[in-house]
């Protein structure tokens, strides 16, 4: 019991960890929009410029499936590419997009509980460069987050 008590906490304390390194960052909202409405604002790429304030635009090259890759121009920096890695329709999905000597992966996920969304924007740097890119990228994408995400929630209850 001792143990698994341990496991839990160091597990937890890890977490907590994560949520404050510039390295690897989430935040949870709720909201009142069904589940649906959020997971079609996240899956209309040309339209994340709606809500993300930090990107110019947006282009996905095929259907939204995993495989899929597209086009990322931020209003700083050069454009990137990425690739859907993992779509659980409905649910959730996580994109990549290569840096040098490392990876930017972003996951977005729902969950519903007594008819509310809880919807989850996490954000993670790995490879050679991480800690690099946690400060250069990440620390501004950490600051913009809370407000992201309160403009997704905002167009979900709206639609």
């Amino acid at each position: 019991m001792k143990l698994i008590l341990s496991i839990s906490l160091l597990a937890a304390a890890m977490n907590a960890q994560a949520q404050r390194s510039n390295t690897h960052f989430s935040h949870t909202l709720e909201t009142t929009a069904p589940p649906e409405k959020v997971w079609r604002i996240w899956t209309d790429v040309p339209n994340w410029k709606e809500w993300d304030g930090g990107l110019q635009s947006a282009e996905l090259l095929g259907p939204f499936q995993q495989g899929a890759k597209g086009i990322l121009v931020p209003d700083k920096g050069p454009k990137s590419k990425f690739v859907i890695d993992v779509v659980v329709p409905n649910e959730s999905y996580t994109f990549k997009t290569k840096l040098p000597l490392g990876t930017l992966y972003v996951k977005r996920y729902l969950t519903v509980s007594e008819g509310k969304t809880r919807f989850t924007h996490e954000v993670w740097f790995t490879g050679l460069t991480k800690g690099l890119f946690g400060k250069t990228l990440g620390k501004n994408y950490r600051m913009m987050l809370p407000e992201v995400m309160k403009k997704i929630s905002v167009l979900a209850e709206g639609r």
